[in-house]
C-alpha cells in the first residue's frame, strides 16, 4: 500500500512539476502575440523567478506562491502585461500546490499543445504577450467545467476588488 501511495505522489507531482515542463523559451513559439519584446527587455520588466516562468516555460516549486492560498476576491492578472486572466471566484484549492482555477477570463489565455514530454499537454499562455502561465488538465470540479488550469504563481499579479 506504501508503494502505491507513494507511486500516485511522485505521478501527481510530475503533472506539474519543475523541469518537466521547460523547454525552449516562450517566446522563440511560432505564435506571435500583440506585446512582443525582446529578452533583454522582459528581463528588465521581470524578477529571475517570472522571466524563468513567463518566458523560459518553467515551474516554479509546489506550494512556494503566496498565491496559492489567496482568497481574497479580485482578479489575476498576467505578470507581464497586466492581462486579466483569472476571476477569483473560479479559484479552488486542487490540493496541487499550485494556484488552480476552472476556468479563464474568455479570449485572454491561449493554448497550444505540448508534446515534449513524449505524449500531449494542454499548455496556456497569456493571449496577449505569449507569457507561459501552466499546463490544463480534466481533473477540476465535476460539478463546473471539469478542468484544472494549473498556473504558476509567479506568472500571476493579484489585484483584488476594490
Amino acid at each position: 500500500m506504501k508503494k502505491i501511495i507513494f507511486l500516485l505522489s511522485i505521478s501527481f507531482f510530475i503533472s506539474c512539476n519543475s523541469n518537466a515542463q521547460i523547454k525552449e523559451t516562450s517566446s522563440s513559439s511560432k505564435t506571435k502575440f500583440p506585446i512582443s519584446k525582446t529578452d533583454a527587455e522582459w528581463k528588465q520588466i521581470l524578477s529571475k523567478d517570472q522571466y524563468h516562468v513567463l518566458r523560459e516555460a518553467g515551474t516554479e516549486r509546489p506550494f512556494s506562491s503566496p498565491l496559492n492560498k489567496n482568497y481574497e476576491k479580485g482578479t489575476y492578472h498576467c505578470a507581464a502585461c497586466n492581462t486579466p486572466l483569472f476571476k477569483s471566484e473560479h479559484k479552488y484549492d486542487s490540493k496541487s500546490g499550485w494556484p488552480s482555477f476552472d476556468r479563464e477570463i474568455k479570449g485572454n489565455v491561449a493554448f497550444e499543445k505540448d508534446s515534449s514530454l513524449g505524449f500531449y499537454r494542454e499548455e496556456e499562455h497569456c493571449a496577449n504577450c505569449g507569457g507561459h502561465l501552466g499546463l490544463v488538465f480534466n481533473d477540476g470540479p465535476k460539478n463546473t467545467t471539469g478542468k484544472r488550469h494549473c498556473v504558476n504563481g509567479n506568472a500571476l499579479k493579484f489585484i483584488p476588488t476594490e
